[in-house]
């Protein structure tokens, strides 16, 4: 992937660089070299997450092409080219990393770049192991954790509470080893609620996973914080209309999309704590000395017609709690 063309998509909305296609001259000796590693398939699959952290940058000052310059990598939900994709970004002198794609991309800049600093976006820093702790990173990494454990078990709360009737509940994972599933399944329990848990590891293994819950005679799904998953979200949404099946999601932004509901912090309040974690690092702070941040609010988004069109008919008391209600 070329930078102009990396540049050029992502347009104004995040990067509007007049220097783009010049991108092959030498910039000023100051110029700061930013890695990029993203599970999406490439530019035009850039989510608005990654798309605001570019453009949270620029509003911070930092312009491409003037005081620096992205090297992005793309994995298209193969974790396992992450370790190359570092390696690349090591050879190419990198001033800091931003692994913008779950545990695994981070693990690969820990492994790969133990000097360079790292800012990650991820579901549980400390959970995962990726930080000695939240206000003491204690390593070359720092960045935003997103609260994902405790936010799967907010969210299993709402579909019940959305889908009176549910006693048995898919839930949609990474991995059936992913830190959520014995702190849902324990929500699950105390709601007497059968939990389920399918696992697509990759983007190619998803469409088997909604096939096997499709089978499943299962009332409803939740469908767990994932880079993976959120690469595959058309997919998956495409699948819940086919087949009826109300389901809720990681980002608020998905009501907006057709999904049933979402919750929990914005992608746009996401993007600014992570570009003013890099920007903190890059004025130089050190990622050990750089506390990890998390989002404080989280919103509530319901789509009614994707209700209607699944015949679910939403309690008016959630409603009200909405935080966005589409008609």
């Amino acid at each position: 992937m070329r930078r102009r063309e990396f540049l050029g998509l992502l347009g104004g909305a995040a990067v509007a660089s007049p220097r783009v296609g010049r991108a092959h001259q030498p910039g000023p000796a100051n110029l700061r070299k930013i890695g990029f590693l993203s599970n999406a398939a490439g530019v035009s699959a850039l989510n608005p997450l990654i798309a605001g952290v570019f453009a949270e940058l620029q509003r911070l000052g930092w312009v491409d092409g003037q005081n620096v310059v992205y090297e992005p990598r793309f994995a298209a939900g193969d974790v396992e080219r992450f370790s190359g994709f570092v390696a690349d970004l090591v050879s190419r002198k990198v001033d800091i990393i931003v692994a913008a794609a779950g545990a695994h991309a981070v693990r690969a800049a820990q492994r790969a770049a133990p000097t360079i600093p790292v800012v990650a976006m991820a579901d549980d820093l400390q959970g995962d192991g990726l930080v000695d702790s939240l206000a003491h990173p204690g390593s070359n990494t720092t960045g935003v954790s997103i609260f994902a454990t405790e936010l799967d078990a907010k969210r299993l709360e709402l579909l019940a509470e959305m889908v009176s009737g549910a006693r048995r509940v898919a839930a949609l994972s990474e991995s059936k080893s992913d830190l959520s599933v014995p702190k849902v399944a324990a929500t699950a329990r105390e709601r007497h609620i059968d939990l389920v848990v399918f696992e697509a590891r990759s983007l190619d293994r998803l469409g088997d996973a909604l096939a096997a819950i499709s089978m499943a005679q299962v009332d409803a799904m939740i469908v767990f914080a994932s880079s993976i998953l959120y690469n595959g979200r058309r997919a998956i949404m495409d699948q819940m209309a086919a087949t009826r099946l109300p389901a809720i999601y990681q980002w608020p932004e998905y009501a907006a999309e057709g999904g049933l509901a979402g919750y929990g912090p914005t992608q746009a309040s996401i993007s600014r704590l992570v570009a003013e974690q890099v920007d903190r690092v890059l004025k130089g702070t050190r990622p050990a000395d750089l506390p990890v941040v998390q989002p404080t609010k989280f919103e509530l988004a319901i789509n009614l017609k994707t209700a209607k069109a699944l015949g679910l008919t939403v309690p008016q008391s959630l409603l009200l709690r909405a935080d966005e209600v589409i008609e």
